[in-house]
């Protein structure tokens, strides 16, 4: 017995009938596709983790430069 009750000789029926309906080309680039689909996701995910974590700081120190600095003109003033 193979998979879920299915032989490997019925798999491999089912795999000959997919290569005959849509060719090894298509197939080819049907998997290409998906394989730089599943790359471009990944690398989005690992990019838009690290900025997630360094946005707040980041944002922290550009508020507190400009109220320094809305200080400082304000002591100049005076």
């Amino acid at each position: 017995m193979g998979i879920g009750g299915i032989s490997i000789w019925q798999l491999l029926i089912v795999l000959a009938i997919i290569v005959l309906l849509f060719g090894t080309k298509k197939l080819r680039g049907i998997g290409n596709d998906l394989g730089s689909a599943v790359k471009g996701f990944k690398k989005a995910i690992s990019e838009d983790e690290t900025p997630i974590k360094d946005e707040p700081t980041a944002q922290l120190k550009d508020n507190q430069a400009t109220t320094s600095a809305e200080t400082q003109k304000a002591k100049d003033k005076a």
